[in-house]
């Protein structure tokens, strides 16, 4: 039995590619096209009715969460809620900055609200501004690390289950000494310089990571697809 799984918000295809070797009906779709040109993949706006097309499972891996997260949230505002922030990104107004907090928003909601049993979306632990507009039943984001499956980075992840088990660590690797040059490769993400791919770069899933979810995930859902 394979599942019928949706990869949203992903043009590398590492995540598509984690369920499909574990023989699941597994496509991909973004706005933009696969980067591995991939014929099950679909380039499409989510709210487009997608996620209505009876998937067993839909894996969100990088909803726009720029506005969302907590290290966003000097721009969105000052003291308080929606008073006007003391600084803004260089070239960006408020109205600009609010159009993506509401898209933000928007595209998490449809989501998690979406007719589909079992769900992860990746997301950052929320802001104020943004956990304001979440269901109150939302729950906190499983928070795991790249080490914990083997890769050799440091990146929080968080996910948003819903009818999912957390994530258990596959293959834990001991954390280098602070401060150390290979504690500084494991942050590469982090220090990654500014340019035109940062973007893209800093959101690529780990296979690591993906296989474990793919595996976990995967083993789960058809347990009560069954």
């Amino acid at each position: 039995m394979a599942l019928r799984a949706l990869i949203v918000c992903e043009t590398s295809g590492v995540a598509r590619r984690a369920f499909a070797a574990r023989g699941h009906d597994v496509w991909s779709t973004d706005i933009e096209p696969a980067e591995d040109g991939s014929n099950r993949h679909i380039v499409c706006d989510l709210r487009d009715g997608i996620l209505l097309d009876g998937w067993d499972l839909i894996c969100v891996i990088h909803p726009p969460c720029t506005r969302l997260c907590r290290s966003g949230r000097r721009w969105m505002s000052g003291p308080g809620k929606w008073t006007p922030p003391k600084k803004l990104p260089k070239g960006r107004t408020i109205e600009d900055l609010r159009a993506e907090f509401e898209l933000g928003v928007e595209l998490f909601l449809t989501c998690w609200k979406a007719p589909v049993r079992c769900k992860a979306i990746e997301n950052p632990v929320m802001n104020d501004l943004a956990r304001d507009r979440m269901p109150a039943d939302l729950p906190a984001p499983h928070l795991v690390q790249p080490h914990q499956f083997g890769a050799t980075a440091y990146k929080e992840t968080g996910w948003f289950l819903d009818n999912l088990p957390q994530l258990r660590p596959t293959n834990p690797l001991p954390e280098p000494e602070r401060g150390s040059d290979e504690w500084k490769r494991w942050n590469k993400i982090h220090r990654m310089p500014p340019g035109p791919d940062r973007a893209r770069l800093r959101s690529r899933s780990f296979p690591e990571m993906m296989d474990a979810a793919a595996e976990q995930w995967g083993r789960h859902a058809l347990r009560l697809a069954a």
